[in-house]
């Protein structure tokens, strides 16, 4: 009961609710930037959302040398099927918009790495057009 109680306090916060369904967006393993960009959040703010969602063994970490990637905890009985359940009812215009500016910020990786950390919403959009410019 511990355990859910838990889950439950740690998933009562709109801001924590937007992670998770950034991390239900994607397969791939978010680093703190990249959920930065997405959700225009201070990086500090992101930061100790995640750190609720870790303590409740709702996210978990892995390193890759200076970089930190989190990703849904998958591992347990209780979010296997919690998380099919949330991805059903998320939808919301801001969790759209989420969504679209982590897809934006995911195409900036370099074979499938964060490489350049957090950027400023117009450097980001410039990053973007060099970038697309680069593959024509």
């Amino acid at each position: 009961m511990q355990q859910i109680s838990e889950v439950f306090r740690a998933l009562a916060d709109q801001t924590r609710l937007r992670i998770v369904h950034l991390f239900l967006h994607t397969t791939t393993p978010l680093c703190v930037c990249e959920i930065v960009d997405a959700l225009q959040l201070p990086q500090y703010q992101v930061s100790r959302h995640l750190a609720v969602l870790k303590a409740a063994r709702l996210v978990k970490v892995e390193r890759r040398g200076t970089w930190a990637y989190y990703a849904l905890t998958q591992d347990e009985p209780l979010t296997r099927e919690l998380w099919p359940l949330m991805a059903k009812f998320m939808e919301d215009p801001r969790l759209s918009q989420d969504a679209a500016n982590l897809d934006v910020r995911l195409a900036l990786r370099a074979h499938g790495e964060c490489v350049i950390g957090f950027v400023a919403p117009d450097e980001l959009n410039r990053r973007i057009v060099t970038k697309s410019n680069a593959k024509v």
